[in-house]
């Protein structure tokens, strides 16, 4: 299928890309990547009049620290980060997790700030936002702003962006000592979205116990959550003490809107969330004790 027409602005910095936005309104959309929008806009979902491309704005781009922060850029690809050392160094998850987005083609085209401001429900770096508490910098006519990421997703498809702000760059607090995080993921055998996907990042205090503990699950609502009651239950409990951890992950059903549907019925889906919860705190937990 074939999109609608539209005229195509390559942007050369983030002012001119906000203007444009200002100018056009509703009838522009932002182009980074591409995989997000390109395909709703041929099936019609989306007619923009007006595509601004972002792809070249060098504020957009990087991977650097600052100020206790891991910040990656939004129009940096997932490719980049999946092979970042800094990454890999600081914050392993991140690159695991864009290793397993979609396929090559799509990791060296697809950027993490198109994915999050998509919010597509079964898009893998939501979940790894909300673990990790990440803040996401958006800057428009006004101004920057720093959106924490528990408020950044919405709904289906909707986020806290206004409709002329841009998606700057994501900050992620480095880890304190004794912290581990992972991700665990069963993807679609088509798409690689995630049929469930969970991320989990732990906090041990001196005896070994848990001081910490934060989980978000994607692909099993209309968008990512962040799964409160198993972080409360794992609260306390020992690293070698494997019935409360694994009572902790039967509670990842709480909080979340499941719907039966082509993926499975409900139960199918609250037992996904438990099992790919577990995975994600064992694994969590062995680098946590690790360090």
């Amino acid at each position: 299928m074939h999109t609608a027409s539209f005229e195509y602005h390559r942007a050369g910095s983030i002012d001119e890309a906000l203007a444009l936005l200002t100018a056009h309104g509703d009838d522009a959309k932002l182009l980074a990547g591409g995989h997000s929008l390109i395909p709703v806009m041929k099936l019609r979902f989306a007619r923009p009049s007006h595509l601004i491309d972002i792809r070249k704005v060098a504020d957009l781009t990087g991977i650097r620290t600052a100020d206790g922060m891991l910040v990656v850029g939004a129009a940096t690809t997932h490719a980049r980060i999946e092979r970042s050392e800094i990454v890999r160094g600081l914050r392993p998850v991140l690159a695991e997790t864009a290793a397993l987005i979609g396929d090559p083609q799509i990791r060296n085209m697809g950027t993490i700030g198109g994915s999050l401001a998509h919010a597509d429900p079964a898009a893998d770096f939501p979940a790894v936002m909300l673990a990790l508490g990440a803040e996401l910098r958006a800057v428009g006519p006004e101004g920057e702003r720093t959106i924490p990421a528990d408020e950044f997703f919405q709904g289906l498809m909707m986020t806290s962006l206004g409709p002329t702000e841009i998606l700057k760059e994501v900050r992620i607090p480095l880890p304190g000592p004794r912290t581990g995080e992972a991700y665990a993921k069963h993807p679609h055998p088509a798409s690689r979205f995630a049929v469930v996907g969970v991320a989990a990042e732990v906090s041990l205090d001196d005896d070994g116990r848990i001081a910490k503990a934060m989980v978000g699950i994607t692909g099993l609502d209309t968008r990512a959550r962040r799964a409160r009651a198993v972080e409360d239950a794992l609260h306390g409990v020992e690293v070698g003490d494997a019935e409360a951890i694994r009572a902790a992950a039967d509670r990842a059903p709480e909080g979340l809107s499941l719907q039966a549907d082509r993926q499975g019925p409900i139960e199918y889906k609250e037992q996904l969330a438990r099992t790919y919860t577990r995975r994600a705190v064992e694994r969590a937990l062995e680098r946590a004790s690790a360090e």
